[in-house]
């Protein structure tokens, strides 16, 4: 007996109880679809966390002033004073991997436009961080170099700080009190959200040159951070180990003797938030998986009770030259198209759901085909392995034994 014979036989038992194969496929659509959403839940997730890393910078590493105990306390990050703009100097001289870099200091501010002030962060740079931090402007441009060297009173200012100054008044050109200092804006961010590392807002800042921020506002002449680019992501690795014997050696700092900074890699972040989306998705799908055994185990029950209810059926195939190969495929195939239809619905009923759940939860979901062509792959396989136990209980009837069952 031919393929398509035995399909259109198993579609014709199969449709005599169409309320039975329709409760039948139920767990393995529920299975599927769930498989497909929160597959698709746990990769949109993923995703959603590897673009607000990516949207921190090209290739980056953060290099920062370290801590210093006094008097039996940790002063915290930035204590030190040993990171200086000869060190980023140095790092682009004699660091190989190492592609762009821009120095850096923090400060607070208290910054008023007309009747309106807002505390924010203030942080003075060089023009190439924006570059570094792939931070595009949505109006404006950046400070130059030569601002830099005239220590000129400019600012760029992040979409946080331009809604609670601004408003719906244009703020290119018009001037801010920065701790009581006039800056004139040249440059309005793009929002870039908050920080997947921080969990701050990124919008929430002003930046100015760094000269500016040491002569004038904070009168340090030291660093407290430096942001630097790799050539490639691959290559941040060789970067963060150059940075760190290069500055182990300029601030003679002994073996056995702890840094006096210390060096942050966003592809180690990457990679552990990717380990983590990995692990999540995986947790999800087989939450989700044990729905597709249900099933599979439903349709091992109705197979096991339709092989009882035909077995005169059987004994009649067998008598007038059935093999039990035959028998065995056409019992074996009615279980496998029950999951396959179940599966094709469930995938329609998995993409539903998913949708469903982005525009209610507002949760990013990613639905890949590879989810499906998984989920679809898994139904058959779930047809065929609890299918085969009845479809071979079928095939070894003996075929007198059939003839006379009632």
């Amino acid at each position: 007996m031919d393929l398509l014979a035995i399909v259109r036989i198993a579609m014709r038992a199969l449709a005599r109880n169409k309320l039975r194969s329709s409760l039948t496929m139920l767990g393995i659509i529920i299975g599927v679809g769930a498989v497909i959403a929160m597959v698709g839940v746990g990769q949109g997730a993923q995703e959603q966390v590897q673009q607000q890393i990516a949207a921190m910078g090209s290739n980056m590493l953060f290099v920062g002033a370290g801590t210093v105990t006094r008097g039996g306390m940790h002063m915290g990050w930035g204590a030190t004073k040993s990171l200086v703009y000869d060190d980023m100097q140095a790092m682009l001289r004699e660091c190989p991997a190492v592609k762009a870099a821009a120095p850096g200091s923090t400060s607070s501010a208290q910054v008023v436009f007309g009747n309106d002030n807002w505390a924010t962060r203030l942080n003075g740079t060089e023009p190439q961080y924006f570059d570094i931090r792939t931070w595009p402007f949505q109006e404006g441009t950046s400070f130059t170099q030569n601002d830099v060297e005239m220590a000129a009173n400019v600012a760029v200012i992040g979409e946080t700080v331009r809604k609670n100054l601004f408003g719906a008044t244009d703020p290119l050109g018009e001037t801010i009190r920065v701790n009581n200092l006039p800056f004139k804006v040249v440059g309005v961010l793009v929002p870039k959200g908050t920080s997947a590392a921080m969990g701050d807002d990124q919008d929430d800042i002003i930046l100015i040159p760094i000269t500016t921020l040491q002569k004038k506002i904070s009168g340090q002449n030291w660093l407290r951070w430096i942001m630097v680019s790799a050539a490639s992501r691959q290559s941040s690795y060789a970067a963060q180990q150059q940075i760190t014997s290069l500055l182990r050696d300029r601030h003679r700092i002994r073996t056995g003797q702890d840094d006096d900074f210390f060096v942050r890699n966003l592809a180690d972040m990457a990679d552990l938030a990717d380990q983590a989306g990995r692990v999540m998705t995986l947790l999800l799908a087989s939450i989700a998986s044990v729905s597709l055994i249900v099933g599979g185990i439903g349709i091992m029950n109705i197979m096991l009770v339709s092989v009882t209810e035909r077995t005169r059926e059987i004994g009649v195939r067998m008598a007038i030259g059935a093999t039990e190969g035959d028998v065995q495929r056409q019992f074996l195939i009615e279980a496998v198209v029950l999951s396959l239809i179940g599966g094709a619905i469930g995938i329609m009923f998995g993409t539903g759901a998913s949708y469903l759940i982005t525009q209610t939860l507002g949760w990013a979901v990613l639905i890949s085909p590879t989810a499906i062509i998984t989920a679809v792959v898994f139904s058959m396989a779930v047809g065929i392995f609890f299918g085969f136990y009845p479809a071979r209980k079928a095939a070894r009837l003996d075929p007198i034994d059939a003839l006379r069952y009632e």
